[in-house]
This record gives structure tokens, sequence and C-alpha cells, in this order.
């Protein structure tokens, strides 16, 4: 949702070396809270002021360095939701070889294994408890649980996955890239992986015969957010 002073088109954002030139609002805040008479932040910032005082979506016309990441129109997955900054959106992340993305996984919630071929990944959990899975060169593997404060790195070109480790609990988790473009533009996800393969190169790098590969269903799509059938039978 946007107001007239925050169109979603990132063409139409203005150029912040022109007329456009910050002022405070004390209006415009990220979401904080007093405790013990200090300023803290406040990670459950789901309702995000605009300059005007109502709630907005995307980059902001009077300050075009912000961007109210969490009211902007989330991606919605079987699994969980991305909402994501790129320079598709957000003109001033153009060539800054950088985009941020605030991934929810609900219970049950994957997101899918993949890698990055040109961008590494810094995560930071935000709430909930997560399990992180990762396989690098030279046969390196780290599996563990995460949980709120956590920081989380996936090297460029590093296979991962993470998933939701609560059964009640939301996970959410900021995720930030040094790539401007969105993730589907350097995003390689073994569904589509798999799917592009012949059971017969299955078969020789298992070592196992290809019939046992021809069960496998081709999606040569992404899947991104996954949600285990476990967790959606008892939902339902």
């Amino acid at each position: 949702m946007s107001d007239s002073n925050t169109p979603a088109n990132g063409a139409a954002q203005p150029d912040i070396e022109a007329a456009s030139r910050h002022k405070p609002d004390e209006a415009d805040g990220m979401g904080v809270q007093t405790e013990g008479g200090r300023q803290a932040p406040d990670f459950g910032f789901w309702e995000v002021r605009g300059a005007a005082g109502a709630s907005a979506a995307g980059w902001n016309s009077q300050h075009p360095h912000v961007f109210h990441l969490a009211t902007w129109s989330p991606s919605q997955f079987d699994g969980g939701s991305l909402q994501g900054a790129t320079e598709e959106n957000w003109k001033l992340l153009a060539g800054q070889q950088a985009s941020v993305y605030l991934a929810r996984l609900e219970p049950g919630g994957v997101r899918e294994p993949h890698w990055h071929p040109s961008a590494w990944e810094l995560n930071f959990v935000i709430s909930g408890k997560v399990r992180w899975g990762f396989v690098g060169p030279q046969n390196t593997h780290d599996a563990f649980e995460a949980g709120a404060g956590d920081l989380v790195f996936a090297p460029q070109g590093h296979f991962h996955y993470f998933e939701n480790a609560s059964d009640t609990e939301e996970l959410v988790v900021l995720i930030i890239f040094n790539a401007s473009a969105g993730e589907p533009d350097d995003d390689v996800g073994i569904v589509e992986s798999l799917s592009a393969m012949p059971p017969e190169v299955l078969g020789a790098v298992f070592k196992t015969a290809p019939e046992s590969f021809a069960n496998l269903p081709r999606k040569l799509e992404r899947v991104t957010i996954a949600r285990k059938p476990h967790q959606a039978a008892r939902d339902g």
C-alpha cells in the first residue's frame, strides 16, 4: 500500500541530488521504545509511520534514504513471505551492490536449499528459532540452530538453507546481500536444479540406478519458501 507521497514505482523516485533534501521528521520513525529512560530498537516494527504520520510502504518522497520495508507488500509463499528492498523498488540502491529482504517463515516453513553465484548473504535473526545448514567447498558441512539477535553469514556460492525450528512461533529474519538486484536474479534453487538433470546423470553421480530418480517431480521454477507436509496437515 502507498499514499500519494510514496508511489510504488521505483523509477519515478526523485533524484536525491536535486531539490529533494532531508528535514528532521519526528513522525517518520522506525519504531523505538523507551526502556529505563533510554531509547532501544523495537524489532516488532510492523507498523511503520510515514512522513505524514500515516502508514506508508516503500520509499519516502521526502526522505529518499528511507525505505519502509516492514510495510512493503510481501511476496507470499506456501510456508511464509518475503519483503524486499532492491534497486527495482528503491532507486537509491542502484549500483550500490546492496539489497535487503525481510523473511517470515511460519511454523514448518523451509527456505528452499539454494546458493547465490555472485553474492554473499548476511542474516540477522529478529525473532524466533532457526535451523541452518551449509555445504561449502572442500566437503565442508555445518548445521546449527540460532535465535533472536544472532548473525549468520553465507559466503558467496555456498549451498545453504534454513527452516523455522519452532512448531508454534513465527521466524523473522533480516537478510542483507551485496547485490542490488532482486534475489531471483542471483538465486539457484535445488528443486529447479535437480529437475533439470536427466535421471541417467543423477544415477551416475549418486551411484545408483537411474530408475531411482524416475519419479522425481519435475518443477522448473523457484520454490523459495516451502512448508513441511506434516505441519500443513496439522494446521489443516
